[in-house]
């Protein structure tokens, strides 16, 4: 073949790669990300198609698709017999009329109706939180199921695997799931210690180029879940390890420590991907024998991520930012959010809603904080307060709605949480737990540098150009 034909068939095939791309990439995505991608692919046609076939389609094996709709469906009847045989429960608790309309679409797109009764304990101190579940796991008689995106190999996670293999010395039946990307060190040196004291350990979504059910490698489960003997849950943004990812400013985490009905929820959805992973099969009315009655806090939980077939934890923060009255407060250490949230976000601080964000100060991911900066010119000029926290990476994720609502858990305000990952949120509807929160922002609040809009409108032009640059990476 000679130089000039081979540079005409590949003139050729560049323009027969954005006709294609122009009708293919807009079917089911944002408009954002489309535009994104079509002028990757508009200026670099064949790396673009390359970039797209490995990153483009937010999907997940169909033998886990059939799984996590089969196991949705047993879920929601489960439930239903739960409800009905557990009369001491009583009914479907109401909620609030201004924010029915996010409970129930928590429950169609997400599977888990509210229940009352239920204890909910807010956990801010990081080494408090691992002796809480170390203890927790030393009490227990029946069963004791861990799920974290990390479980590292070092001093925390030591420390939990020692609890672990002392369950299993006594009859408990310690069942782990760690992420296979996320939690790589902790499966290659701590999990074959754990299984040979009886502790059974898998990797969650394991990737490889010939696992008929593996999936994308940056579609991943990051999710924090633990659940003791059906009574006892935990769930929020730590994971176990460490808390020194960002040298000099070790993470600051949120957890939540709940017992009664809602645990059977979390329990659930452990369930769920433990079954995804092994194809085995557990009952969950024998595991959640035991909840009871606990508390006054009304609650449920909304897992999401590829197996749903919406992003359902961003419709649930829409939902309730276009349902806020007085005050919106979220915590996040990635803040990536894409149109419709933004909006939603906007609309809120316009018609007079205090609408504040927290986010660190330091970064453990500087594109990620570029690309979240390239935000913070659009949000203050809405009226939205940012606070840059400064004493600790602030890892956190939670957001509090007027004195009624709070959301904690797993997700991040960004398009990875919101349609990658696979994520877990713990909704509350208790002005008790509200306040709590409430408190812990407080401390947030006075330990931030407030973001003044005409210091940062009048940044560098180079630090505006990186920041919407990275921006533009984020959408794809």
């Amino acid at each position: 073949m000679t130089p000039a034909l081979f540079g005409t068939l590949y003139y050729v095939s560049e323009w027969a790669i954005r006709l294609a791309m122009l009708v293919y990439v807009p079917q089911q995505r944002t408009s954002a990300a489309t535009r994104t991608w079509l002028l990757l692919i508009f200026l670099l046609p064949w790396p673009g198609l390359i970039a797209y076939a490995m990153f483009g389609r937010i999907r997940v094996p169909h033998i886990r698709r059939d799984k996590q709709t089969r196991a949705s469906q047993a879920i929601r009847r489960a439930e239903a017999k739960f409800l009905a045989e557990r009369s001491a429960l009583g009914a479907v608790p109401a909620v609030a009329a201004a924010y029915d309309s996010a409970s129930i679409l928590a429950f169609e797109t997400g599977d888990f109706l509210p229940f009352a009764g239920n204890r909910i304990e807010l956990l801010d101190d990081y080494a408090g939180s691992i002796a809480r579940l170390i203890a927790d796991i030393d009490s227990a008689r029946h069963h004791a199921h861990l799920l974290f995106y990390i479980f590292e190999n070092d001093a925390n996670g030591r420390s939990v695997a020692d609890a672990l293999a002392r369950a299993a010395a006594r009859g408990v039946k310690c069942r782990v799931l760690i992420d296979a990307v996320g939690g790589e060190g902790g499966l290659t040196h701590l999990a074959p210690r754990m299984r040979a004291e009886g502790v059974e350990v898998r990797a969650a979504l394991p990737v490889g180029l010939f696992r008929r059910s593996a999936g994308r490698f940056d579609l991943r489960n990051h999710r924090k879940i633990a659940v003791i003997d059906g009574v006892t849950g935990y769930t929020g943004s730590q994971n176990i390890s460490n808390p020194e990812f960002v040298p000099g400013f070790p993470n600051e985490e949120l957890m939540a420590r709940i017992t009664g009905p809602v645990v059977a929820q979390l329990e659930a959805v452990f369930l769920t991907d433990w079954v995804l992973e092994t194809n085995e099969r557990l009952d969950i009315r024998e595991l959640t024998a035991n909840v009871n009655v606990a508390g006054t806090s009304v609650a449920q939980v909304l897992p999401s991520g590829p197996g749903y077939p919406s992003e359902n934890t961003r419709d649930l923060f829409i939902a309730l930012l276009y349902a806020a009255r007085k005050t919106v407060v979220f915590t996040t250490p990635y803040f990536i959010p894409d149109e419709p949230f933004l909006q939603a976000l906007r609309a809120a601080a316009t018609r007079g809603v205090a609408v504040h964000l927290v986010v660190s100060k330091h970064a453990n991911q500087p594109i990620s904080q570029f690309a979240q900066r390239a935000y913070y010119e659009d949000l203050l000029s809405a009226g939205v307060r940012i606070h840059l926290y400064r004493p600790r990476f602030l890892h956190a994720k939670h957001v509090s709605i007027d004195d009624q609502v709070a959301v904690l858990g797993t997700t991040n305000i960004d398009i990875r949480s919101f349609a990658l990952n696979a994520e877990i949120s713990l909704i509350v509807f208790d002005p008790a737990v509200v306040a709590d929160l409430a408190r812990i922002q407080a401390r947030y609040f006075a330990n931030s540098d407030p973001l003044v809009a005409e210091e940062w409108n009048r940044r560098p032009l180079i630090a505006k150009v990186a920041q919407n640059v990275a921006r533009l990476d984020s959408l794809l």
